[in-house]
C-alpha cells in the first residue's frame, strides 16, 4: 500500500475530538463518513475540475434540457459523476460556509447528491454550524489527501471499513451488518471466480456480479478487482441491494468512483421487495446477517411461497421465522442464469451485436451462474425431515447445485465469534464434480491478530487462502494433515495443571461425498398400546373433577369449599348434588388467582359454575353403575375388558358421549408393558413389517390384526438414502436388520409418506460437517486426573489452615 489505511482512518476519525461535547458518540460516524466521501469524490474529480466547470458554463448558455447537459458534462468529467461548482472544501471561506457547503453538495450530479441525502448531510451541516464547528471540520478534511494517487480505490475500501467499524463501536451498532472482513471477501471471491478463470481471460468478456446484502460494496469491489486482474479489458457490471441507508450510500459512492452504473445499486429489503426482480446474474456473493428474524415480513414471504411456488423464489420451502439465512440463499438461486445451448449462445451474441440492451442480452456467453454465500452452522442441519430447512437443502442437493462448503475459523467476523461456513453453488458444475459435494475444513487456517477488531481476533493470510483455493481447485480428498501453525499462547494466570492436557494438532482436510450421502428417509416406527384396566374406587373418585385445565384446581376447591355447597339428597352420600356456589365465589376466586394464576378468566368462570360440577358428578355416578356390573378386578387384556365394558353399558342403560367415555377410560386404564396389546381391527393378510400381525389371544384363538399405537413408544429411524435400490428394499432391509431383532413387536407406519415422491418415509437432508471431520481424542489417564485432584485438595487444605491460624 502507498499509505497505511489504518493510519489514514485514525487521522480522519480524529475529527471526533472536535465533535466531543457538542455531539453524541452515536453521531460521530454520521458526520465523519459523509465528509470522508465528499473529500474522496472531490479528490477523484480534481484532474478534470476546470474542464467540467468550463463546460458547465458553456452548456448553461445554450438552454439545453438537463439530461442533455449531463451528457456533455459527463464527457468533460471523464467519470460517471461530476460537480459543476468552482468551489472545493479549501475555498469554502468562514462567514458563509454553511450555505457555500450546501451549494457545493447540490452541484454534484444526481446520483452523487443522493448519497448525501441518505446521510442527512444538510441536517448535520446545520448542527455543526450552530456549534461553530463547521469551519474546523471542513478545514480538517480539506487538508486530508484522499486522491487516487495517495490511496487507491482498494485501499479506500479499507479506510471506509475501519471508519464504519469505529462508528459501529461508538454507537453500539453491529459492524458486521455493514461489511465483511477483507480476508473473507478475498477467499469467497477467489472460490467463486477461480473455476471460470479461462473464460474470464477471453476478449470482449462481459460479466455481471450481484450482492443482495451489499453493505458497503466489499464483495462487489473484490469481484471487479479479481476479474480485472485477469483481464483488464473485461467489463464487469455490478448490481446490489442494501437495507441500511448509510451502507447503501457508501456502496453507491464506491461504485460511482469506479465508473459503475449506480442505478443498479438499490435501497430496500431484498427479501420482501426485490428491486431487481427480472434480472439474472453470472456471479453472486453475499454475507447475509446470521440468524435474522423475518417475522416482520413473513406476510410477503409466505404469500410468495404459497401463491408462486417454484415460479417465485421460495418454492422449495421456508425456514423457521427466527433465521432467514436460507431465504437469502434461495433468493440467489432464483437469480441464476439458465444453461443454454451453443446455438442459443450464438443467437444471443448476435442479439448483442444488434444493440439490444437488457442485462441478459449483454452476455456473449450465457452459461449458468456461480454463488458464494457465507452462513453460520444452522443451515447445515437445523430442521428434521420434512421441515422447511430440510426441504431447501433437499432441493439444492437433488438439483446438484452445491459444489463445496468450507469451514472458516472462529472469531473471523466483527460482530460474532461463532462457526461460519462458505457455501459455493453452481448450475454449471464441471463433469468431475457432478453429483458430488466437497467439504473443506479450514477452521485451523488462521493467525492471531495483534489487536482485535470487535469480535474479530483471527485473520487468514494469503497462504491460508491459497491452501483452501488450491484444495478446492484440485477437487481431491486431503486426509487430515498437520499445519505449520504456532501453538496458541495460554494464559498463565491461576493454578496450572501438573499434567496439562495436550492441545490437539491443528489440521487441514478435504473430503468428497456423493450428494445422496447427505440424505435419509425418516421412518416412523410404531409399537402396540398395552393397557390394563380396573374400575376401582380411587379411579372413579377422580371422575368428580374435569380433565385439564381443571384437574388441579377442582380438587383444591372441593377440599376447601365442598362442605359449604355440597347437598345430601338422600342417605347415600354418593348421590350428592351441588347447591349454590355463590356463597364461596369470592373466596374461591381469590384462591384461584393466588394458586392457579395460569387459568384465564373464562376458565375461572367455568370452574365456579355449578354446571361443571354437576356434569362430573353425573359421570362419576355412571362409573359406579358400571363398577357394579363389571366388578373391581384388574384386566391385563383390554380387548376382553372392552367387551365387558360395552355389555355393561347396555345392561346398566348408561349413555356416554365421546368426551365422557374418553375421560372415564383414561381414569380406569394405565399403560402396562406386560399387558396384552390393544387390537385396533382385524385384517386379512399378515405383514408384520407394516403392522399386520398374526395374534393369538389368551383364549388361544389366532387371527390377523392391527394394533392400536402407543404414541409414547413411537420412534423414528433415519435410513441413509441409496439410489441403487428401491425404497421398499431400502427400508425393509434396514428394518429387518436394525429394528426387528431388538423390538419384535414394532412395525413401520406406512401412512407416513414423503410429500414429493409419495413413498413410505419422509426424505430429509442434513450436512453434519463437524461429524465428518471429528477426530477422537482419548481422555487423560485417570492417574493424571487423580494427581491433579490431590494437588488441588492439598492446596485447599493449606489455604484453610492459613485461615484458621
Amino acid at each position: 500500500m502507498t499509505k497505511n489505511f489504518s493510519q489514514t482512518a485514525a487521522f480522519i476519525w480524529s475529527v471526533a475530538d472536535l465533535l466531543r461535547g457538542d455531539f453524541k458518540q452515536s453521531q460521530y460516524g454520521r458526520i465523519i463518513l459523509p465528509f470522508t466521501l465528499l473529500r474522496r469524490l472531490e479528490c477523484v474529480l480534481a484532474d478534470t475540475k476546470a474542464a467540467v466547470v468550463a463546460e458547465s458554463e458553456r452548456i448553461a448558455e445554450k438552454g439545453l434540457p438537463e439530461e442533455a447537459q449531463e451528457k456533455f458534462i459527463i464527457r468533460a468529467s471523464k467519470h460517471a459523476f461530476y460537480n459543476t461548482s468552482p468551489m472545493d472544501l479549501s475555498k469554502m471561506g468562514q462567514s458563509d460556509i454553511k450555505d457555500n457547503l450546501n451549494t457545493y453538495v447540490q452541484s454534484f450530479s444526481k446520483d452523487a447528491r443522493e448519497i448525501f441525502e441518505h446521510f442527512k448531510f444538510e441536517e448535520f451541516v446545520g448542527q455543526l454550524a450552530d456549534a461553530n464547528l463547521l469551519y474546523k471540520v471542513v478545514q480538517k478534511f480539506a487538508n486530508t489527501d484522499l486522491s487516487p494517487d495517495a490511496i487507491s480505490n482498494h485501499e479506500m475500501g479499507f479506510v471506509f471499513e475501519e471508519l464504519i467499524r469505529r462508528f459501529a463501536e461508538s454507537s453500539n451498532e453491529t459492524a458486521g451488518e455493514h461489511f465483511t472482513p477483507r480476508d473473507i471477501v478475498r477467499l469467497t471471491t477467489s472460490l467463486v471466480f477461480m473455476e471460470d478463470d479461462d473464460a474470464l481471460t477471453k476478449d470482449g468478456i462481459i460479466r455481471t456480479i450481484y450482492d443482495p446484502t451489499a453493505g458497503t460494496g466489499g464483495f462487489l469491489s473484490s469481484g471487479m478487482e479479481y476479474v480485472l486482474e485477469l483481464n483488464p479489458d473485461a467489463v464487469m457490471r455490478t448490481y446490489g441491494q442494501e437495507l441500511n441507508p448509510e451502507s447503501y450510500a457508501i456502496c453507491k459512492a464506491d461504485m460511482l468512483i469506479k465508473g459503475q452504473e449506480v442505478n443498479n445499486i438499490k435501497l430496500g429489503n431484498t427479501l420482501s421487495s426485490d428491486q431487481l426482480v427480472a434480472e439474472k446474474f453470472d456471479y453472486m456473493l453475499s454475507n447475509p446477517p446470521f440468524g435474522v428474524d423475518w417475522k416482520k415480513i413473513s406476510g410477503e414471504i409466505n404469500d410468495e411461497h404459497t401463491q408462486k411456488g417454484f415460479d417465485g423464489r421460495f418454492g422449495a420451502g421456508l425456514p423457521r421465522v427466527s433465521d432467514g439465512s436460507l431465504l437469502f440463499l434461495m433468493h440467489l438461486i432464483s437469480k441464476m442464469r439458465p444453461i443454454v445451448s451453443n446455438e442459443r449462445g450464438d443467437e444471443q451474441a448476435t442479439a448483442n451485436s444488434s444493440g439490444q440492451n437488457s442485462t441478459n442480452s449483454t452476455q456473449n456467453n450465457n452459461q449458468g451462474s456461480r454463488i458464494g454465500i457465507i452462513l453460520n452452522g444452522s443451515p447445515l442441519f437445523t430442521g428434521g425431515a420434512g421441515s422447511g430447512e430440510s426441504e431447501i437443502r433437499r432441493y439444492i442437493l437433488e438439483a446438484d447445485l452445491l459444489e463445496a462448503i468450507i469451514a472458516l475459523p472462529n472469531d473471523m467476523f466483527y460482530n460474532t465469534g461463532i462457526a461460519t461456513y462458505i457455501w459455493i453453488l453452481s448450475n454449471k458444475k464441471a463433469a468431475e464434480r457432478r453429483g458430488q459435494v466437497q467439504l473443506i475444513d479450514g477452521s485451523n487456517l488462521y493467525s492471531k491478530m495483534r489487536k482485535s477488531l470487535g469480535s474479530k481476533r483471527n485473520e487468514m493470510s494469503e497462504d491460508d487462502i491459497k491452501t483452501i483455493t488450491r484444495s478446492f481447485g484440485d477437487f481431491e480428498v486431503v486426509d487430515a494433515r498437520v499445519l505449520d501453525k504456532p501453538e496458541e499462547v495460554k494464559s498463565n494466570r491461576g493454578r496450572q495443571s501438573a499434567n496439562p492436557k495436550s492441545e490437539p494438532a491443528k489440521t487441514f482436510a478435504s473430503k468428497i461425498f456423493k450428494t445422496h450421502e447427505f440424505g435419509y428417509r425418516r421412518l416412523t416406527i410404531e409399537r402396540p398400546l398395552r393397557l390394563s384396566a380396573q374400575l376401582n374406587d380411587d379411579a372413579i373418585e377422580s371422575l368428580r373433577y374435569a380433565a385439564k385445565p381443571f384437574d388441579m384446581v377442582m380438587p383444591a376447591l372441593y377440599e376447601k369449599f365442598a362442605s359449604d355447597w355440597a347437598t345430601d339428597n338422600d342417605s347415600d352420600s354418593d348421590n350428592n348434588s351441588y347447591g349454590d356456589l355463590s356463597a364461596v365465589t369470592v373466596d374461591a376466586r381469590a384462591m384461584i388467582k393466588a394458586d392457579f394464576s395460569e387459568l384465564k378468566e373464562a376458565q375461572v368462570k367455568d370452574v365456579l359454575d355449578v354446571k361443571i360440577w354437576q356434569t362430573q358428578l353425573a359421570l362419576m355416578n355412571k362409573a359406579k353403575s358400571l363398577q357394579s356390573a363389571i366388578g373391581e378386578n384388574q384386566f391385563d387384556d383390554f380387548n376382553e375388558f372392552d367387551k365387558l365394558f360395552k355389555q355393561a353399558l347396555k345392561d346398566a342403560e348408561v349413555d356416554l358421549d365421546a368426551k365422557e367415555k374418553k375421560q372415564l377410560i383414561d381414569a380406569i386404564t394405565w399403560k402396562n408393558p406386560n399387558a396384552e396389546p390393544v387390537i385396533k381391527k382385524a385384517v386379512k393378510v399378515a405383514n408384520p413389517i407394516y403392522g399386520a400381525f398374526s395374534y393369538t389371544d389368551p383364549a388361544s384363538k389366532t387371527k390377523i390384526v392391527e394394533f392400536q399405537t402407543d404414541s409414547d413408544l413411537r420412534d423414528y429411524e433415519n435410513v441413509p438414502l441409496n439410489p441403487e435400490v428401491t425404497t421398499t428394499e431400502l427400508i425393509e432391509s434396514y428394518f429387518a436388520r436394525e429394528v426387528q431383532p431388538h423390538v419384535p413387536d414394532a412395525w413401520i407406519n406406512a401412512d407416513k409418506t414423503d410429500a414429493i415422491d409419495e413413498e413410505i418415509g419422509v426424505v430429509g437432508y442434513e450436512i453434519p460437517f463437524n461429524r465428518h471431520f471429528y477426530v477422537y481424542e482419548p481422555p487423560r489417564a485417570l492417574a493424571e486426573i487423580d494427581a491433579d485432584l490431590d494437588a488441588v485438595s492439598s492446596e485447599i487444605m493449606q489455604l484453610l489452615g492459613e485461615v484458621h491460624s
